[in-house]
């Protein structure tokens, strides 16, 4: 049996339009510099006014964290097939919208982001959440710091969540928890959730293991502003730190690696109207 491409196709052919139609639209007589994604992360965006993203949710979360506090506009190039939570124009407002914005007459949602740190002066910077562990599907070996309670641990890895992320990946750590508690007999069924703007963060510990050598006394927590989550590696090899799910920009986390995560000074401004 055959595979039906015609799905793609169309997909494909629904985006390129949606590029020439927004192209189109932004002919302001000023430079466009349009950009892959796989070039945002070492684009310098100093010169820039405005960036425009059309793609999903995710390349809006991927692009934020890179291009400092310059506005979004968030296009979605097919609302018939993308839900689009991160995408409140289409092709055709992107004049209207981008116009309002180099005039200076625009409204915009802040959203929190978060930022790691490492010993060697490494950083990253997350949309949704960070995840630190093994990249491959065995024990993470790490001691977690919260305040002034230590502990070495062995988990799946660890989640630390901004506002935005509290609906996404760190959502099922909470179904995961309410189905045990109602197993369990507890009738619990709380989802903690926070607003984009929130300066809080999440973070939890998944699938924590007990044993001579570990601890499960740090599990889940809410970080204020100013609170760090502070983790070093005990793994000789195969350690990441990665953000919004993109695992193939990663920063290696091995032995002797120390990494410090907190809400960032950055906010990502998405343009709304």
């Amino acid at each position: 049996m055959e595979a039906d491409f015609d799905v793609y196709e169309h997909e494909e052919q629904t985006y390129q339009d949606a590029l020439e139609r927004l192209e189109h639209e932004l002919d302001f007589g000023v430079p466009l510099k349009v950009l892959d994604r796989q070039y945002v992360p070492s684009y310098d965006f100093s010169r820039t006014a405005a960036v425009v993203v059309l793609g999903q949710d995710g390349l809006v979360a991927n692009t934020a964290k890179y291009v400092g506090d310059l506005p979004v506009v968030a296009v979605n190039p097919d609302p018939e097939r993308i839900d689009g939570v991160l995408l409140p124009f289409l092709a055709e407002d992107a004049r209207r919208v981008v116009g309002r914005v180099l005039e200076g007459r625009y409204k915009s949602r802040y959203v929190t982001l978060a930022e790691v740190r490492l010993n060697d002066g490494q950083r990253l910077k997350a949309f949704n959440d960070f995840f630190i562990g093994a990249a491959t599907h065995v024990s993470a070996r790490y001691t977690i710091r919260i305040g002034g309670t230590l502990e070495p641990q062995s988990s799946s890895g660890v989640l630390v969540s901004t506002g935005v992320g509290s609906t996404g990946w760190m959502s099922s750590v909470f179904n995961m928890a309410c189905g045990v508690s109602r197993m369990l007999g507890a009738e619990i069924d709380r989802r903690v959730q926070l607003e984009w703007g929130d300066r809080r963060l999440l973070w939890a510990v998944r699938e924590p293991f007990l044993s001579k050598t570990s601890r499960t006394s740090l599990v889940a927590g809410v970080l204020g502003e100013g609170e760090r989550v502070v983790l070093e590696s005990l793994m000789p090899q195969g350690g990441v730190i990665f953000s919004d799910g993109i695992d193939s920009d990663f920063l290696a986390f091995n032995a002797g690696t120390i990494a410090e995560i907190k809400t960032s000074d950055q906010r990502a401004q998405l343009v709304v109207a």
